[in-house]
């Protein structure tokens, strides 16, 4: 080699260092992704949950609605533990069960907590929703799941009202339905953790519901088959949800440790508890519904 092939290249001329841009490293981490999915390095707990999927993928997909669709606003987040467990007890509606998404959301992304939703049987008796909602960290909605995830000091998410609240008419929004027999309560004071009441104004208006096909339903095995103002008519284009204005607010929590595990088994405990969770919700809707105004503000 010459001296002159062998020159030191000055500085000003040497080629500088580009770091990534953006884009390549979004690609980067999108490949990296895939071949973990691909090879099964990837980590599920004992109930299905994929935390990585959960966060890379499906949050990705429902957050636009939360954000931009029904422009949720919450209100009390710092009653929310920050890292140990608590059942986080909510109204119900809304014909399809967006509401619990919209929840879902606003905990992993504004309290930094998964919420392990409780879910009805009919969510996993369908085989693609049952395993995505394993998937996403939802499990059944049965006394041992609910007592393993509390103990375990996870945020636990439960509708107590079920099928009555999200399939009950468009006349009978924002009345809470029954309760049905407080086992969430139980597993709380087995946990001894706190119960927050939660209320979710701005579901009840996204498929208003003015009717029920009641033998189709039956004959397709489904609680209720809805008829709402565009849905069956407009066909596929009437399960567009309508883009009403949301608002979640977590209530003060109530404790529960002050009572022994035992008293999970007296019913009147029990039921005491159930009705002041339920009383303590449905006087947060009715003041946030005053607070949130009209459901369809002209500017959004």
């Amino acid at each position: 080699m010459t001296a002159e092939e062998a020159r030191v290249i000055p500085i000003s001329e040497a080629p500088s260092y580009e770091p990534p841009s953006g884009q390549e490293e979004r690609l980067a981490r999108l490949l990296a992704f895939i071949r973990r999915r691909l090879t099964g390095e990837y980590e599920i707990d004992e109930f299905g949950y994929d935390a990585e999927l959960t966060d890379g993928v499906l949050m990705e997909l429902v957050r636009p609605l939360y954000k931009h669709w029904f422009r949720v606003e919450t209100v009390g987040l710092d009653r929310i533990p920050a890292d140990s467990g608590a059942l986080v007890v909510a109204n119900h509606s809304g014909t399809l069960p967006i509401d619990a998404l919209m929840m879902q959301v606003a905990l992993h992304d504004e309290a930094g907590r998964p919420c392990r939703l409780l879910g009805a049987d009919l969510v996993y008796q369908l085989p693609f929703l049952g395993h995505l909602s394993r998937k996403s960290g939802h499990t059944l909605a049965c006394r041992e799941d609910a007592d393993r995830l509390l103990r375990k000091g996870e945020l636990v998410g439960v509708f107590p009202e079920g099928f009555k609240g999200i399939g009950k008419p468009f006349s009978e929004r924002y009345k809470l339905q029954r309760f049905g027999r407080g086992g969430f309560v139980a597993s709380a004071i087995r946990a001894g953790v706190p119960i927050v009441p939660t209320a979710v104004v701005g579901a009840e208006e996204i498929y208003p519901k003015i009717g029920d096909l009641k033998t189709l339903a039956r004959l397709l095995g489904l609680p209720y088959l809805p008829i709402t103002p565009f849905f069956p008519w407009l066909g596929l284009a009437g399960l567009v949800p309508l883009p009403s204005k949301w608002m979640i607010e977590f209530g003060e929590p109530i404790r529960t440790d002050e009572f022994e595990p035992a008293a999970a088994d007296d019913p009147m405990v029990v039921f005491n508890l159930t009705d002041h969770v339920r009383e303590s919700i449905q006087q947060m809707l009715n003041e946030l519904r005053l607070r949130r105004g009209h459901a369809f503000p002209p500017f959004f």
